[in-house]
């Protein structure tokens, strides 16, 4: 029971990992309520029992005070914990007392301002901090600049239509408290972009296998991708050489066009990529006008 539980702390049954997790809120100074607020994660096989806490890691990155951290399995891809996490910045003050009083923030809730960082982990105890920027900005108004608003709430939420919702509290400390709904396309939380004048992304070397359950007579490289009216991907399978393997060049794919959240590609003989199973292959692709969200095998 090491840890600030002042704070939403969040559990789960991990299927990748095959234990119960626990994320929550700590401290990473050297005396109690000193340094960073941070994260720590506990593991246990049947939620009662739980191992020693250890300190998650940002890679890192510069430390920041991280508040609420909302780490939950990913619905699409549960072996990806997504985290969407509260970033505080103690001190930096935006609003005059004069604003604050117009707003009616409570007065001890003003002086420091958040916003919502995105990080992930794969188990163990390394969050991937890729991306520093704020994952949702505060916004305009005052209201939104004050002292621990814009925490986000727990979930990731699928939604008819290939949509995720993501709730984060708003005006806190004021009369107008609540929860708003942010929404965007499922696996939209970054993108490969590839311009108008074109660009390339070329992955490591990756082995796949048709899923068990599935109809064995093919596997298939899904995509969930948006282009212009003027844009396209191409797909090309390399092999460890990192030569094109005969068929799946990027003068056989037949180019993708329009938005899809799943989307087979093809080639000229077809989407079929099971004779490519079990062997490392690198995946190039090439895009031109367009964003690049997720792929899986199917």
């Amino acid at each position: 029971s090491r840890g600030a539980f002042d704070s939403q702390n969040v559990s789960f049954w991990s299927e990748s990992e095959g234990l119960y997790l626990c994320y929550f809120r700590t401290w990473d100074g050297p005396t109690p309520w000193s340094g960073f607020r941070s994260i720590s994660r506990v593991t246990s096989k049947d939620f009662l029992n739980w191992s020693e806490p250890k300190a998650m890691s940002y890679g890192g990155t510069p430390r920041e005070h991280l508040y609420t951290n909302q780490t939950q399995p990913y619905f699409r891809a549960p072996h990806i914990y997504l985290s969407v996490a509260a970033r505080f910045m103690p001190g930096r003050r935006v609003l005059s007392a004069a604003q604050a009083k117009a707003i009616d923030v409570d007065p001890g809730y003003f002086s420091d301002c958040s916003d919502a960082v995105l990080m992930s982990t794969r188990g163990g105890t390394l969050y991937s901090r890729t991306f520093m920027d704020a994952f949702i900005r505060p916004g305009p108004g005052l209201e939104n600049w004050v002292s621990r608003t814009n925490y986000p709430a727990l979930g990731i939420v699928g939604m008819p239509g290939g949509r995720l919702a993501i709730h984060v509290q708003k005006n806190y400390g004021q009369p107008t408290a609540r929860l708003v709904r942010y929404t965007l396309r499922n696996d939209g939380f970054v993108s490969i972009n590839g311009p108008y004048a074109g660009g390339e992304m070329t992955t490591r070397l990756l082995t796949f296998q048709p899923a068990t359950g599935k109809d064995s007579s093919s596997c298939r490289l899904l995509v969930n991708c948006a282009t212009g009216a003027a844009g396209s991907l191409r797909v090309e399978v390399l092999g460890k050489t990192g030569m094109p393997i005969p068929g799946y060049s990027l003068a056989d794919s037949r180019e993708f066009i329009g938005d899809f959240i799943e989307r087979a590609v093809e080639w000229k003989n077809g989407p079929d990529v099971r004779p490519l199973a079990g062997r490392p292959v690198r995946l190039r692709f090439s895009l031109k006008d367009a964003d690049l969200y997720s792929i899986r095998f199917q």
